[in-house]
């Protein structure tokens, strides 16, 4: 009787399985070299239908006049590549859609760096749970459709996330005044940076992922510079700058801002005069003979102030990476650069002044106020041998490498404007940055504002984590759902032998 009743409840569990089975073919796109499923690949049918595999590299397909026969799906991503291509100049794979099974595409990474997740936004594993397969973590709270340029920065035994413009669901305009969230640090617990990152929003009364700055005035308010530093009566304070804009062109005002810990919030700390210029970006700290130092690259040349309470709130100990004459603090209107004896551009830390931006620099050479041979970066690409303009980015010391460190956009790239991603290193913080290696494309997107997280870093520095703002923004494209407009994770390995391959150039 035990044999039959077990027999039997074997019976209805298989039934009950089989009641369950998935109606969705299952599609895992993954790394032929690793295995490791890929994020933000297009599956196009060819009727023009398009799925995006979601962060664990699925997608859960589901068309009630195509299942159960051959469907082609075209196969494409940026920074990777599906082969064979057929005679048509066609890459794509025919596939049989049946409920519950499972087909699997290996496609070739061309990009040096690896794509491994979307961080921010809804339905980071949208198609995976559909699927009933295992996720890292469960639904984020906060309700975040996109967020974008991030700012990371461990403080007080956890990672304080904080993001610029954030989406929402329920119209069109979100939050315009910083939004942020939490973690652990794999040191304390929290999530390996090669899974992903459980990020705790802090959220508002109906849910969604609050504005942070919203105390220190109305319209646009964005926040970086983030300066963590011991106040006057020796308490660690998180110190930042802030910008409110009335749209994307107008300046209403600038200052200082400080983190309040008691209401997670950010409180209005000086306001400072418009034309001074701003300690943006993301700083590192720099170790000098004459003390320590912030640094923020945004990306070099820029600024530097020490590292104390005092300093940071004192706008003229702000020094400018300039080859311009000291006290220039208007790099339009006719500026004057300084020369030594032999007539050559003098670069080197200035008080009082203004510093030069990529784009100024070439309006000085255009000029004829700077040579273009007194350039301090002449940055070139290592691949072309093309000088490049850096964008935004950031910097920091790497133990693996023994340098600096510089991951940064190129400024009017090919094939995307702003999407084309460089890794940089110098002896110095303040460079020459010289040798560009690109280490991930786009073939329209944006991805800017990268930057590298050493809290993350593994195996002393060699394993490193970068992430960017993944768009339409600044071009024509089409936005891809789910991952327009969000934060997308990269790993990079410092040991990867085409990182330092320029063989192309010579």
């Amino acid at each position: 009787m035990k044999t039959l009743t077990t027999s039997f409840m074997a019976l209805l569990c298989a039934a009950a399985m089989a009641a369950e089975t998935s109606p969705y073919f299952a599609i895992h796109v993954v790394d032929d070299a690793t295995g490791r499923g890929v994020p933000l690949v297009e599956l196009k049918t060819t009727n023009d239908v398009k799925y995006y595999t979601d962060s664990a590299g699925y997608v859960a397909y589901r068309d009630p006049d195509l299942m159960g026969g051959e469907v082609y799906f075209h196969v494409a991503s940026d920074g990777y590549l599906y082969e064979p291509e057929d005679m048509f100049k066609y890459r794509g794979v025919r596939l049989t859609p049946r409920p519950g099974e499972e087909a699997e595409i290996r496609i070739k990474r061309i990009n040096i760096a690896e794509r491994l997740y979307r961080i921010t936004g809804q339905g980071i594993y949208r198609d995976s749970e559909l699927l009933g397969k295992p996720t890292p973590f469960a639904a984020r709270n906060g309700r975040v459709m996109g967020q974008d340029s991030v700012q990371a920065i461990p403080y007080k035994g956890k990672i304080l996330w904080l993001w610029g413009d954030t989406g929402r669901p329920e119209y069109p305009l979100g939050g315009f005044a910083s939004t942020a969230a939490t973690s652990l640090p794999p040191s304390l617990g929290g999530m390996a940076p090669s899974v992903g990152v459980d990020l705790n929003y802090f959220v508002g009364q109906n849910g969604f992922a609050k504005e942070m700055a919203r105390g220190i005035g109305e319209h646009l308010i964005w926040l970086d510079g983030f300066m963590v530093v011991k106040n006057p009566a020796g308490e660690e304070k998180l110190l930042a700058h802030f910008a409110r804009l009335k749209d994307l062109g107008t300046l209403l005002e600038h200052g200082l801002c400080i983190y309040n810990d008691d209401t997670n919030t950010f409180d209005r700390d000086a306001a400072w005069d418009l034309k001074l210029t701003a300690p943006r970006g993301h700083p590192f700290k720099v170790s000098t003979n004459d003390g320590e130092y912030f640094y923020f690259p945004d990306p070099y040349p820029q600024l530097r102030v020490r590292a104390t309470w005092e300093a940071i709130h004192d706008p003229a100990q702000y020094e400018a990476w300039t080859p311009l004459a000291p006290g220039t603090h208007d790099v339009k209107e006719a500026p004057q650069v300084e020369r030594d004896s032999d007539g050559k551009a003098v670069w080197k830390w200035k008080p009082n002044t203004a510093p030069v931006s990529s784009g100024e620099m070439l309006d000085l050479i255009k000029k004829g106020t700077l040579r273009e041979d007194e350039q301090w970066n002449r940055t070139v690409d290592a691949d072309t041998n093309e000088p490049i303009v850096l964008w935004g980015g950031g910097v920091v010391w790497n133990a693996h490498r023994k340098k600096y460190i510089m991951i940064a956009n190129r400024g009017f790239g090919k094939p995307s404007f702003l999407g084309e991603v460089y890794y940089l290193e110098s002896e110095s913080p303040e460079g020459p940055w010289q040798r560009a290696k690109k280490i991930i494309t786009h073939a329209k997107h944006s991805f800017y504002n990268p930057v590298s997280h050493p809290f993350f870093d593994e195996e002393g520095g060699r394993i490193i984590y970068l992430e960017g703002t993944y768009t339409d923004t600044f071009t024509d494209a089409v936005p891809t759902p789910r991952y327009n407009y969000n934060q997308i994770m990269y790993r990079l390995d410092l040991g990867d032998k085409r990182l330092w391959d320029d063989s192309q150039g010579k």
